[in-house]
């Protein structure tokens, strides 16, 4: 599969290239784009500093630029925490797109949105303080309602981004967990004919 792989707030991070190197280990083309252009932090309040400096639709248009000569391919999005938000918002734009694999966030659902059988697999902690339990459920709700075929794993007591190794989140049973599913995930749509 071509994943298009994008970090979290804390930015192109040593755990994002693990994770790409893993995938390519699998035989995926991933490919890790930097949205904050070589800054990474060591606390999330500093990561969403930079994420409001820059602003939504300047990574929305970032993201872009660096999926587009890629997308006739039939990407898989994916992304940690907010590069997650990022990954869904661009796979329910592309019609091409061949799936959705969420690490540790969402993000807000268009009205119009439709995603006629798009398989999705979200992955979050549980409890999450940025992934609730009430928002979660609207989010299923509304993504069923794009025509996506969602899964939802959770992993109890690990923290939000609990598969970097480099951060006071880290719950390594739980990161092992969720790339064994990720990775069965990915094989499935590989041998899927494209939407």
């Amino acid at each position: 599969m071509n994943i298009m792989l994008f970090h979290s707030a804390y930015g192109l991070r040593p755990a994002v290239r693990t994770a790409a190197d893993r995938l390519r280990a699998a035989g995926h083309e991933v490919w890790t784009p930097d949205l904050f252009e070589g800054r990474t932090f060591d606390t999330v309040e500093e990561g969403m500093a930079c994420k409001d400096e820059i602003g939504k639709d300047e990574l929305l248009r970032r993201a872009v630029l660096a999926a587009a000569p890629y997308s006739e391919r039939g990407l898989v999005y994916a992304g940690f925490s907010l590069g997650a938000s990022i990954a869904q918002t661009l796979a329910l734009g592309d019609d091409k797109a061949r799936g959705l694999l969420l690490l540790h966030g969402t993000s807000d659902i268009a009205p119009n949105a439709t995603a006629d059988e798009l398989p999705v697999q979200l992955h979050v902690a549980e409890p999450d303080p940025f992934e609730t339990d009430d928002w979660l459920s609207s989010w299923y709700l509304q993504m069923g309602r794009t025509g996506a075929d969602v899964e939802i794993y959770r992993y109890a007591g690990a923290g939000h981004l609990y598969t970097d190794p480099d951060l006071p989140d880290h719950d390594a049973e739980a990161a092992e967990a969720t790339w064994r599913v990720a990775l069965g995930f990915l094989d499935d749509l590989g041998a899927q004919p494209a939407r």
